[in-house]
């Protein structure tokens, strides 16, 4: 049995899906009680375990309810909103949720893998390698990012990083994230813009290394951070903390022309003023080093970006189809 955590959400319920196309079934799906927004997620899979409550998983694994058929939890689930101000909760929910499923997964020989977080890496002039001995280094400018860096020197600190894994997601995008809000990509929330108003608005350069719109991120579809993640699903040699990306930075202004050329547009960019409460919080350049997992074997392709954002507009986004319907 393979449980997945978070799986209404976005990643999750994307593994899920991953999972279904190479025929696995055998699947427990763990969340709060999925919304309205995220049901839809969950509907088209197939998961012969059925769904549980988290709190009600994290009792019944602490009792030993799944000892003797625990193959591996894919750990999704957390708050990761950037601007939530609760430590408290996020300590709860981020942190001590994740070290008592780790270490219940570890008691039985179940493959743990934890989605951490790039946000870790904070402004990013201290890098962005994956290398543990680097951990000590980071400043994540919000308290999301904190909690996963939190939890990453914890697994250091006992000794788990050899047994476990803790993802480093970059900035992931693709179907199956309508649900999130203000927290959906920029490639959702600029095709909406494209369809509602034939434009899309991107941030002002605050500094004159970068031009307008020239800002760049390292945009990862989620098929291709699924496909990775499955990989090390499938290989418990594979250990430690490892940045899930492209190894390739690219600009708001391509990843916008992707969207506008998968419509048969020409690009209509529009640069309004960088908000007061980004300012010192927006990071204008990241980029996974992704020589580790590469290193550890890991051999899945990454799809180019103008052929992932045309399968999300035209197979998803302009079809309103969740993966697996």
């Amino acid at each position: 049995m393979i449980v997945v955590t978070g799986a209404a959400g976005f990643i999750g319920s994307v593994l899920i899906w991953s999972l279904n196309q190479r025929g696995e079934t055998d699947i427990l799906t763990v969340d709060v009680h999925p919304s309205d927004a995220g049901e839809p997620n969950l509907e088209p899979l197939r998961y012969d375990r059925g769904y549980q409550d988290h709190e009600a998983f994290r009792r019944d694994l602490a009792d030993g309810e799944y000892d003797d058929e625990l193959r591996g939890i894919l750990h999704m689930g957390a708050c990761s909103s950037t601007t939530e101000t609760d430590w408290d909760y996020l300590e709860r929910n981020n942190v001590d949720y994740t070290r008592d499923l780790c270490l219940a997964a570890r008691r039985v020989g179940a493959r743990f893998v934890h989605a951490s977080s790039a946000a870790t890496y904070g402004d990013g002039s201290r890098g962005y390698s994956d290398d543990h001995a680097a951990l000590d280094e980071l400043q994540p400018l919000n308290l999301y990012g904190r909690s996963k860096h939190v939890f990453d020197l914890w697994a250091r600190d006992e000794g788990l990083l050899d047994e476990i894994c803790c993802l480093k997601y970059f900035n992931v995008y693709g179907p199956n994230e309508w649900h999130k809000d203000d927290m959906r990509s920029m490639v959702c929330k600029g095709y909406e813009q494209v369809r509602d108003t034939g434009r899309v608005k991107l941030f002002r350069s605050d500094r004159p290394e970068y031009p307008d719109g020239g800002q760049k991120r390292d945009f990862v579809y989620v098929k291709d951070a699924a496909a990775m993640t499955l990989w090390l699903l499938d290989h418990p040699g594979a250990n430690g903390v490892f940045n899930v990306g492209t190894g390739r930075a690219h600009d708001w202004n391509t990843l916008m022309s992707a969207i506008f050329a998968a419509l048969g547009r020409e690009p209509a960019i529009e640069y309004i003023p960088m908000p007061e409460h980004l300012r010192g919080k927006y990071q204008y350049f990241t980029e996974a080093q992704m020589g580790k997992l590469r290193g550890a074997g890991c051999d899945v392709p990454i799809t180019p970006i103008e052929d992932a954002v045309r399968d999300y507009v035209t197979g998803h986004l302009a079809t309103g189809r969740h993966l697996g319907a």
